[in-house]
C-alpha cells in the first residue's frame, strides 16, 4: 500500500496537495485525469470519473513520445513490404 504524509499548501484562493507519482501510480491516476472528491465525516475522498471510451483523437492528443518511446513509421521499406 502507498501512503504520505503530505503539507496542503495555499493555491490562488483555494488550498492544493501535490500527489506523489507512487500514489497517484498505485491509485491509477494520470495527467489530465478528472476526479471526483467527496467528503465523508473527516475524510476525503479522491476517485477517478470513468471517463469511458475515448477517440482517436483524444488518445493521440495524450501521446508522449518521450514516455511511450518516440516510436515512428517507418518511411522506407525494411523488406519486402508492398506500399
Amino acid at each position: 500500500m502507498a501512503e504520505a504524509i503530505l503539507n496542503i499548501k495555499k493555491w490562488g484562493n483555494n488550498l492544493g496537495v501535490r500527489l506523489p507519482a507512487a500514489i497517484a501510480r498505485a491509485a491509477g491516476l494520470h495527467v489530465d485525469q478528472s476526479v471526483h472528491i467527496t467528503v465523508e465525516g473527516s475524510t476525503i475522498v479522491i476517485c477517478p470519473v470513468n471517463e469511458g471510451m475515448n477517440t482517436l483523437e483524444q488518445r493521440l492528443a495524450r501521446f508522449d513520445p518521450k514516455k511511450h518511446g518516440g516510436e515512428t513509421m517507418q518511411s522506407e521499406r525494411l523488406g519486402a513490404e508492398k506500399w
